[in-house]
């Protein structure tokens, strides 16, 4: 049986955290590992980081859309924005590439969660937005 879940939320940073306890509940049905847990908890919090910088400039008065389901073990996330869009895909995608390289830590959201997600597709439009679509296969650890 396929469980699916949407929350939409302001951007501001702080909702990083929101976003990542959101996701933790909503995969602990599965009885995560730790390891498992951690993993997912980051792909969010990174790309809803992104969203927030680099789609929004840090404005308050949009929104992020995170929506998730489970269908067989297999975890879905979709972190979208409607803000600005990425000019270059396949640079995005290279480590420390950043469009704002004045931050710490700049150019490491995507590596981070192409490395730790099965698949990352990114579908971008400029002034339009961006729509993150990852997927994870997590093992169903219940001893049911």
């Amino acid at each position: 049986m396929k469980q699916t879940m949407e929350v939409t939320f302001n951007a501001v940073i702080e909702n990083e955290n929101f976003a990542r306890s959101v996701i933790a509940a909503f995969i602990t049905r599965l009885d995560p590992t730790i390891d498992e847990m951690i993993e997912v908890k980051t792909i969010v919090a990174e790309a809803v980081s992104n969203a927030i910088i680099h789609g929004y400039d840090k404005n308050p008065d949009c929104e992020v859309v995170m929506k998730a389901s489970i269908e067989n073990e297999l975890l879905t996330i979709i972190i979208q924005d409607y803000g600005k869009g990425i000019e270059d895909l396949s640079k995005a995608k290279v480590p420390f590439y950043s469009s704002l390289s004045s931050l710490e830590h700049a150019g490491m959201g995507l590596p981070i969660i192409e490395s730790l997600a099965d698949s990352l597709d990114i579908i971008s439009k400029i002034n339009i937005g961006t729509k993150l679509i990852i997927t994870k296969q997590l093992e169903d650890h219940n001893l049911g």
